[in-house]
């Protein structure tokens, strides 16, 4: 597209981060409009393009691709919700930034890497700690190292006890993916492939969920990677006191290991070997995706949408591993 010419954006699903990132990220930017925005949620989409002056207010995301002229499509609906609108567009021309996790039905997010492949637009998926500094430098460091292990961990809660659920509500609900192991499980998965640079080919899982609470009390995923290695992604919501001093990651290669610390440092070997800054990832997400699509150059882009279902499929293999008992799953299965 012409350099003076705005790039166009339509906002699909108008929810929290909608409203409180991406929105604010993409009208900093330099000859950029958002020209409409969708949600099933009239009231939710009004008071969106209200807060943010936008012209086109749409509950029918079919129609607003049909109706109005955008470039890029925002599809930050949740997991659950995702359809064909992705496809849709991608075949109009419409580049597409995907917010994880990208659909709960393999097949549904199958369909849109073909429409994406098919049309060449650019793409990408909101795995965007990709972009912070502290996991390119963890990057840095495993290259050219024998990966052996990759343990992450996230500890929280406890969850709610089983109570009637608000019409709309789906944080807290096991089938629409609105448990923790589905939303981090995938970020952790993806974390893990961009710093050892490995993919994971099998996926067991098993999860402690008593009939009292709305999501697992625990869940456990345990991974067979591309060179051989093991990796375990354990999630626990039964402690509130939180994952203390301990690292998020821990990656154990041949003669030693490094242990990244949320957002904060890195540990080699359990000495000190990167501090991190102050860093908005998804400014910098936000910021490429969009300079990509002005200047169609996407090299940028740490992502795009076919890397980004071999950071799905392999959680999804693991939930479907919890529904067969623990079940060893191939992910490659799900990929056909």
């Amino acid at each position: 597209m012409s350099q003076t010419e705005p790039v166009r954006v339509g906002i699909y699903g108008t929810g929290t981060f909608a409203n409180g990132t991406h929105i604010p990220n993409i009208i900093q930017f330099d000859n950029v409009v958002i020209s409409a925005v969708c949600d099933a949620d009239p009231k939710a989409a009004s008071e969106t393009a209200a807060k943010f002056s936008v012209k086109n207010v749409f509950t029918d995301a079919h129609k607003m691709l049909a109706e109005v002229k955008i470039d890029a499509l925002y599809s930050i609906v949740p997991a659950f919700a995702r359809t064909d609108v992705e496809s849709t567009a991608a075949r109009m021309g419409i580049h597409l930034f995907s917010e994880k996790p990208q659909a709960l039905d393999m097949k549904i997010a199958m369909a849109i890497d073909e429409a994406v492949a098919e049309s060449g637009v650019i793409s990408t998926v909101g795995f965007r700690e990709r972009y912070r500094p502290i996991f390119q430098e963890a990057r840095r460091l495993l290259e050219g190292k024998r990966i052996v292990h990759i343990r992450f961990q996230q500890i929280s809660g406890p969850p709610p006890k089983n109570q009637p659920i608000d019409r709309g509500s789906w944080g807290s609900q096991m089938k629409l993916g609105g448990v923790r192991f589905f939303d981090w499980g995938v970020h952790a998965t993806d974390y893990t492939r961009f710093m050892t640079g490995l993919d994971i080919t099998k996926a067991q899982a098993f999860l402690c969920h008593p009939e009292e609470y709305q999501t697992p009390l625990s869940s456990s995923f345990h991974y067979a990677l591309s060179n051989g290695a093991t990796a375990t992604l354990t999630f626990i919501e039964a402690d509130p006191a939180g994952l203390g001093t301990e690292a998020y990651f821990t990656i154990h290669f041949e003669g030693g290991r490094i242990k990244v610390f949320g957002y904060e440092r890195i540990e080699l070997n359990d000495e000190v070997v990167y501090e991190a800054e102050p860093f908005d990832p998804w400014l910098a997400q936000d910021r490429t995706f969009i300079e990509a699509v002005r200047s169609g150059n996407r090299k940028g882009l740490l992502s795009d949408y076919h890397d980004g279902l071999f950071s799905l499929a392999p959680i999804l293999a693991g939930w479907e591993s919890t529904r067969q008992n623990g079940a060893c799953i191939d992910v490659g299965s799900l990929m056909v």
